[in-house]
């Protein structure tokens, strides 16, 4: 047996891998189920329904304000009048503008205006899932002497991290890929039952699926750096720790530090603001304490825009960094 598929079983094989595969797979259909019975597919009866309910608020807001007018005429000269304006001709009833029937429209699932949040909560819990099933899958073998085992019989120390580092990135590109197919499917049934697909075209699909693909990316770093991470440290708690430390510290400390400082473009260095230029193609960050005047704008903010490859270029050098420092401490260190 090769030890490719000997790691690649050994992977399929762990309780607490299947476990929070399973684990995680329930949350994202409950997602789904939730989105399924929030939603309804709106038609003339809904149409009628929400034109129906505008008028009765729109009467029923128009009713009050001429009876809180005739209050206000009545207080003249009287203590009550200290409870509104001193002109009553200022208390003006709404418009029926102020009453859109699509306001009162039913929550509908449209797929090329909602399907987008939906691919970045699928990449969210793969990756946060990856973190953990990379970190767990090496950290295990350490903590157990299983590495120091597999290391008696094929003495190749980075030929052994290489495979299983491989061994987790295949499985996940094979779970991701196969959940994000039927997550895509399972959001196509509910826009036709529960919304519309009027919108889409072909270069729409090809964006949710370039899309996907960033997420597939994000999830594969996502485990590979939980991985390296927890070689580094030999424990799967080394991972975790420093999880936690970035969260706590550099994402809620950090944040609350440069914002209070007014540090121009704090967002940019907090990690949340580069996932989602990855998922979204671009965030924009604006300094509202700026003012970039003209004479057509007024007064404007300064902006920084987040793209795509700037955060590609985030992670690629992230995943480099940690599986290299892996790497070399693997060839480096005893094996104790």
């Amino acid at each position: 047996m090769s030890l490719y598929t000997a790691e690649t079983r050994r992977l399929a094989k762990r309780r607490f891998v299947k476990l929070l595969v399973i684990g995680t797979l329930a949350i994202l259909a409950a997602v789904a189920a939730g989105m399924y019975f929030t939603n309804q597919k709106v038609g003339p009866a809904q149409i009628a329904e929400a034109r129906a309910a505008a008028d009765r608020d729109f009467q029923e807001q128009t009713r009050q304000a001429a009876a809180e007018k005739q209050r206000c005429e009545a207080a003249a000269g009287t203590p009550e009048a200290a409870n509104y304006p001193p002109d009553c001709s200022q208390l003006s009833p709404p418009t029926r503008d102020n009453f859109e029937p699509q306001w009162y429209l039913p929550p509908s699932f449209d797929f090329r205006q909602d399907f987008g949040p939906m691919v970045t909560t699928l990449a969210a819990l793969l990756a946060l899932m990856a973190f953990v099933v990379g970190a767990s899958f090496v950290g295990a073998e350490w903590n157990s002497g299983g590495m120091m085992n597999l290391l008696l019989w094929r003495p190749q120390r980075l030929k052994v991290l290489n495979t299983k580092l491989l061994a987790v990135l295949v499985g996940l590109t094979v779970l991701t890929t196969v959940t994000a197919a039927a997550w895509t499917g399972a959001f196509t049934v509910i826009a036709r039952q529960r919304g519309s697909l009027d919108s889409m075209t072909a270069g729409t699909w090809r964006s949710f699926g370039l899309m996907e693909l960033r997420a597939l990316a994000l999830v594969l770093v996502a485990g590979a750096v939980g991985f390296g991470l927890a070689s580094i440290g030999r424990h799967t708690a080394m991972a975790l720790g420093v999880a936690i430390a970035v969260v706590v510290l550099f994402q809620f400390g950090l944040g609350t530090v440069l914002s209070l400082a007014k540090v121009k473009f704090f967002e940019a260095y907090l990690i949340p603001f580069w996932v989602q230029a990855w998922m979204d193609k671009s965030v924009r960050l604006e300094n509202t304490d700026a003012c970039n005047f003209s004479a057509t704008g007024g007064c404007q903010p300064d902006v920084l825009t987040l793209t795509w490859p700037m955060a590609g270029a985030l992670l690629s050098a992230v995943f480099l960094a940690v599986v290299a420092a892996a790497m070399w401490t693997m060839r480096a260190r005893d094996i104790t």
